[in-house]
């Protein structure tokens, strides 16, 4: 990918989750179950230091972090200004700005612990994020982290390739856990690192991309072919993926999460 085309897919997601930031919270039901399991996994941590929250969307995981530390100073940052602007308003105590999570605009040992839950799975240049991360952290900081990896909505990809003339799916690919651990290239102690699935069920293909829709999430890909919306193609893609992933008139759309714990050297 070159660098016009990283900066118009970055530019997209960017606008994508600014028109959805009010309504977001209302689809986003994987995500604040993510949110929540994260934070169990994050061990006790000093609520004297500085926090960064990357991706912070409309506030799913600060309104939780905030209540468990109600004495931490938390600074939230989201690539989407419209996101940006509804968690100001949600919280008009905390320090909130724009930012990239691959040229976080933050002073070198800045942070004792950066948060992220369901966001860096949009950033293409992970090894670059994560010597970001570094960059910002002061040494012993902590990472507490999850994206969505491969696996998810595999059902949806593998029914669209199988509807497409070209057999192959034009969706968001995410990374696995061994690209992730790749991208760390050695710059963290990795405390956990740990794969589950979260399977959510819709009663119809509609239904599911309507609501991918609504939070933004629509695939950010530049390299659609032009019969992806063609009507033939979609009841195609609806018919495989209800008659081999269907239960009871239900269909599920499976998210794989990567949850991260990491500790500067």
């Amino acid at each position: 990918m070159t660098l016009d085309e990283d900066s118009l897919k970055v530019e997209q997601v960017r606008r994508n989750f600014s028109r959805h930031a009010d309504e977001y919270d209302r689809y986003a039901l994987v995500q604040k179950s993510v949110a929540k399991k994260l934070l169990q996994r994050l061990p006790a941590v000093a609520t004297t230091g500085r926090a960064l929250e990357v991706g912070c969307g409309t506030g799913m995981l600060s309104r939780i972090f905030l209540a468990q530390h109600p004495g931490a100073r938390l600074l939230l940052s989201d690539l989407a200004h419209g996101m940006s602007c509804r968690v100001a308003a949600n919280f008009p105590d905390q320090f909130v700005v724009d930012a990239d999570a691959a040229a976080l605009p933050f002073a070198a040992d800045s942070f004792d612990l950066v948060l992220s839950s369901s966001a860096y799975q949009w950033v293409d240049h992970l090894a670059q994020a994560f010597a970001e991360l570094q960059r910002v952290l002061r040494p012993g900081g902590q990472v507490a982290m999850a994206l969505f990896g491969e696996q998810t909505l595999y059902e949806l990809r593998q029914s669209h390739a199988q509807a497409s003339a070209q057999g192959q799916s034009h969706s968001q690919g995410f990374p696995g856990c061994g690209q992730v651990q790749e991208a760390l290239e050695g710059r963290f102690e990795i405390e956990l690192l740990e794969s589950r699935q979260e399977i959510e069920w819709h009663p119809g293909v509609p239904h599911l991309l309507r609501s991918l829709k609504a939070i933004g999430a629509q695939n950010a890909s530049r390299n659609r072919p032009g019969g992806l919306a063609s009507r033939q193609l979609m009841q195609r893609m609806y018919d495989y993926y209800m008659r081999n992933f269907g239960r009871d008139g239900m269909i599920p759309a499976t998210y794989e999460v990567i949850y991260l714990l990491l500790r500067k050297h």
